[in-house]
Order: C-alpha cells, then structure tokens, then sequence
C-alpha cells in the first residue's frame, strides 16, 4: 500500500478515535452476548426463546454504552492509561451488568414475552463482555508501550540502582511505569546480604557497593541512580567515589517522604550528583521556621546585594515579607540581576535598589536617612585572597572603613541591628584581605553597646558556587582539557553552601544580643586535592591520566587550612547545636581608632608596605606569609 493511504487511514483514525472506540465496544459487546446464548445450545430452543434473545441483545448492548459513557471511558486517551483508568472500565462493566439485570428481570418477563432470560446468560455475558473491553483496552495500552519502547530503544538508557531499599523500590517502580522510557533497569547494589540474589520489580540485587564497578562493566551500565537519601555523609562520600571511577552519570533521588508529599513522580525529582554530595557532607538546616519571623514587615538594608551572599539574603528577606527590602550594591549588573529575579514574582515585598559604593560615607547616609532601615545586614566586602595582596590600600577602604561608615549610618538613623558577614579567614589572618575582616569584627565589637543598635558579626568558610570558589574553577579548568591547578597536595578547607551562610545570617540576627560573633558548625575541613579528584572522575575522567592536576603553589597570602575561632575566644554555646559564640578579647575603643586613623592616612596616600605593617602591629595573629 502506498504511504498516503496509511497517512489516510491514521488522520481518520485520530480524527475520530472515540467513534471507532464505541464501535469495537459495540462489537465486542453484541458478540459476548451471542456467545453466551450459543454456549446454551441443546438446552434451550432459539424458537421459543428468540423475541427474548432479540430484544435483551438491545437492551445489554444499550446499557453497557451509557455505562461506559457514564463512567468516561470515551474521554481518556488509553495509550498513557494507568490503574485508575482500568479500574473506571471494571466499574462500568459492574454497573452495566448489575442495571441489565434488573431491567431485564422487571420487563422481559410473562405475559410481555413468554419466558425470562436464563439466569447463566446474566452471569456468563457479564463475565465475557468485561474481561473482552477490559482486555482490548489493555491490550492497547501494551501495544502502543511496545512501538514506543522499539522507537526510543535506541535512547534507552542502561541504569543501576545503588539502594534496594523503599527509595529503590520506588523509583524502579517509577521506571517501569513510564510510557516514553528514558531507562531501563538493568541491576540494583545493596550492602545489606540478605537483598542479594532476590528480586525487587524484576530487577535483581547482584552485589555490594564495592561491586560496582564489575557490574557496570559487565551489564555495560552508563547510568547510576542512588536511592540512598538516609545514608550517613561519610557512607555517601564512599558510595559517590566509587562511583565516579566508573565514569559512569550519576544521579541522585530524593528521600521517599519528599517524593510521597511534593509530586506523583519520583522520576522527574532525579538530579545530577551535586557538590555536596561530592564533598559527603548534607546541607545544614539551621534556620527553624520561625527562625526570621523578625524580619516580618522591618525595613530592612542589604549592602553588597549583588554578590553571591548578599543576593541570597535578598531572597530569603524577601520570603519574610519586610516591610521593604533596600538592596546596595556599587556593582550594576549583580544588583539589576537580582532584582529582576525578586520582581518577576509578584507577589515580593517592596523592593527598592540603590546603586552607592560603602566607602561613600555621604552617598549612604543619604540613602539611610531616606529609608531608615531597621535591620542592617552588611555583605558589602573585597574578598579575593591574591587581588587584595596586590592592593592592601583597597582592601582597607572597602572592608575595614565601608564597615565603619555602614555601622555609623546604622547609629545615627537608629537601626534596630546590624549583623555583619565575616569570614574564617579572620582567625589568625595570613593575608590583606582576612586582616581587614578581623579589624572589621573589632569595630563592630566596640559600636555596640554604644547606642540601641546590636552589632554582631557572622563567620563562615568558604562558600559553594560563590565568585572566585575552586568548584567553578575546577569545572572549567576540566571542561576545557586541564590541566586542574591546586595549590598544594596537603590544602584543606571548610565548605558551606550558600543557604546556609544565610541561614547562619539571618538566624544571627533573631539571635542577637549585641556584640556576639556567631560561628557554625561546619564538619570536617575537605581536602582539596581530593576534591580536584573526585570532580575529574564525576566529568567522566581519570586524575592524572585524561586530567593532570598541577599544583602550583601557595599563592601570596594563602594558607593550607582555616580556622574559625582563635584560641583565646573559646566556643560558647547557643539554643541551636550547631551555632557557637566566640567568646571575644577585649578591644580598646581608643587603639582603635588611634589605629583606624593611621590605616586612613595610609591607605589614601596608597603607602601599602606602612599599611601592612599597622596591620601586623594591631592585628592579634596576623602574619605575613609570601606563598
């Protein structure tokens, strides 16, 4: 036949599918009840029964029509039918069977027709005429399954499960069930012994964790899931690294009660593997619900609200419904792309964006004295290690004296708080830049207490996805053929993601009771080296073979691990487990400013070897180190 005639025949097919469809169910119908009556040969005689044949034929016909037309079975499309839509097709053949029996029982009986439909007929073409449409309909289903599975055969692709547990069995379950499969089960891994050699949906258990990678060598496995959302981080840090020495893709799955609650689908909440899990350690929750409940209706100011940080507290304010949210930033583009992203739900709070640079004392006093902000959050800060060695003088006036006009505007126009970002880095400073922090702790640790304004300050370590962070650097360096460059074989370092520096940020401030430098719990420090390994792996690569990784040397400034308390301010306890106050020297008010005069003087005047040496001389721990 030439193709136009089958192109014919498919556009009447889907003109008019639910004509065809209640034609065959028509059929179907009329010849179940005809065979019921012809298993009766030899008991009956067709002459004497054959106006009550005639007319309950109709009528069975009739009924299972407007039953089915009742109960939808027109209105669903069978090639994505599921349990539901079967089901609504048993419910239908009930109700038909149930209405032709009473009809029949009440009408076609004497003296109107000589003698009742047998009682197996009712019985028998209940039974023939649903398991027909019902099988028909599945047969369908398996039907359209088949040519869509043999037509995407070819983008199937072959996935192991890591996890036999009920996340497993979910999203094999899940897997199965898909009309336009994108996978196909080949095998799962358990640790526990008594899953092996057993079967969950068909798909067997063939080893442990550590057989991976002779299974997907075996099956020729191109996908790994991992169904284990409640392993503990070292357990997932293992699984991940075995894993990614496969170059194998791996994906990750939700827990099961997320899955349950949030969607229908466990397969469309599959994710690629994230730094988190690369670094086998969960992201930290320490923000209870009501945790910024404070920030309801305040008028509140970020600065630096175009920087990673500063736009992360813009949007968690901004699900707090402030009063307004004031964001600040001298960067255009970092604050224009935030506030497109904040204005494009409607339902934000009032937002206003100001471009002013800190180290313009008269600019934000005007802007303070504008919008008279009762919550400060300060963000604003040059945070590059190696740029700020280069430039002490910039370092100082963006840091340490945009700290200090912030905090005075905060004073005089009577803020409530003013809860300032830090870093680890302030601990026993090597660098500019982590100096200048430190100075920044020590002059908001002497402004509070001198008007109704709470100063804090928050530290934290280095922060996923920031500007300037090793991940970024590391995916590009990778994309783009290597070589990987880290420092030094022995550098660690503490990670946090970005919502939890803010939720560290935000709960500081309900915290807060002036002078206070909140520190969190942030786990054990990574190891960078590792890290550079175990991202070439998850790209697909072998370290030191498809990737070199080179080590270049500590750069100016740099050292091999960070610190976030110093040994003289001990750790302090708070109501939440993993937030500790650092229990602070005392500062005098006096040297400081004796102190902050001098790092002015030399800081305009660009002198940054006297600058360096102020620094050393005020700055308790600082030491220079030239890399």
């Amino acid at each position: 036949m030439p193709q136009p005639f089958f192109d014919f025949i498919k556009k009447i097919k889907n003109r008019h599918r639910r004509k065809l469809l209640l034609v065959a169910d028509l059929f179907l119908i009329s010849v179940c009840y005809l065979i019921t009556w012809l298993m009766l040969a030899g008991r009956i005689s067709f002459s004497v029964y054959a106006p009550t044949l005639l007319v309950s034929w109709l009528v069975f016909t009739v009924i299972f029509i407007i039953s089915f037309v009742y109960f939808k079975m027109y209105d669903s499309l069978w090639r994505y039918a599921e349990a539901q839509e079967f089901m609504n097709c048993v419910f239908a053949n009930i109700a038909a069977s149930g209405l032709f029996g009473v009809v029949t029982w009440i009408f076609l009986r004497p003296p109107l027709f000589a003698l009742r439909v047998p009682i197996p007929v009712y019985v028998l073409s209940a039974m023939l005429a649903g398991m027909s449409t019902l099988f028909f309909r599945m047969a369908y289903r398996a039907n359209r399954t088949t040519k869509i599975g043999k037509k995407l055969s070819n983008k199937v692709k072959k996935v192991m499960v890591v996890g036999a547990g009920e996340t497993g069995n979910a999203i094999i379950q899940d897997i199965n069930r898909e009309v336009f499969k994108r996978y196909e089960i080949v095998c799962a891994v358990d640790d526990d012994k008594e899953k092996h050699n057993r079967s969950i949906q068909r798909v067997k258990v063939e080893g442990t964790t550590k057989d991976i990678p002779k299974l997907v060598e075996r099956h020729g496995i191109e996908i790994i899931i991992l169904a284990i959302p409640n392993a503990t981080d070292e357990k997932r840090r293992q699984i991940t690294t075995i894993c990614a020495g496969t170059k194998c893709q791996l994906k990750k799955v939700p827990d099961l009660s997320s899955y349950v609650m949030e969607t229908n689908s466990i397969v469309s909440q599959i994710r690629d593997v994230s730094v988190e899990d690369v670094l086998g350690r969960g992201e930290i929750d320490i923000t209870p619900k009501r945790g910024a409940v404070y920030l309801k209706d305040k008028t509140v100011l970020v600065t630096g609200a175009g920087g990673t940080v500063g736009a992360e507290l813009c949007r968690q304010i901004a699900m707090q419904k402030p009063g307004m949210l004031i964001m600040l930033d001298i960067c255009e583009n970092g604050l224009y792309n935030i506030q497109q992203e904040l204005l494009r739900n409607k339902n934000i709070c009032p937002l206003r964006a100001e471009i002013a640079s800190v180290r313009d004392e008269a600019k934000l006093e005007k802007i303070f004295n504008k919008y008279k902000p009762q919550i400060v959050f300060h963000a604003a800060a040059h945070k590059h290690v190696p740029l700020m060695e280069n430039a002490p003088e910039e370092a100082v006036k963006n840091n340490i004296f945009g700290t200090l006009n912030a905090a005075r505007c905060a004073i005089s126009n009577a803020a409530e708080r003013f809860v300032m970002i830090s870093t680890d880095k302030a601990v026993n400073p090597t660098n500019v830049m982590s100096a200048s922090k430190r100075v920044c702790e020590m002059i908001i640790q002497c402004m509070n207490g001198e008007s109704a304004t709470e100063f804090v300050a928050v530290r934290f370590g280095n922060v996923l996805g920031s500007n300037g962070s090793v991940i970024p650097l590391f995916k590009e360096q990778i994309a783009a053929g290597g070589p990987v460059t880290v420092t030094h074989p022995d550098i660690i370092r503490f990670f946090m993601t970005i919502s939890e520096a803010v939720s560290l940020v935000l709960t500081a401030g309900r915290m807060a009771k002036g002078g206070e430098i909140f520190v969190l719990d942030m786990g054990e420090q990574v190891k960078i080296q590792e890290l550079a390994e175990t991202l070439i792996r998850l790209s697909g690569y072998e370290p030191g073979v498809d990737i070199e990784i080179k080590h270049i040397g500590l750069r100016p400034g740099e050292k091999l691990y960070e610190e976030l308390l110093t040994d003289e301010e001990g750790l302090k306890k708070t109501s939440n487990k993993k937030i500790y106050i650092g229990r602070q020297i005392d500062v005098s008010k006096k040297n400081l400013l004796a102190v902050l005069d001098q790092l002015k003087l030399f800081a305009t005047r660009n002198e940054s070897e006297k600058l360096i040496n102020a620094l050393i001389d005020f700055v308790p721990g600082y030491r220079v180190n030239t890399g």
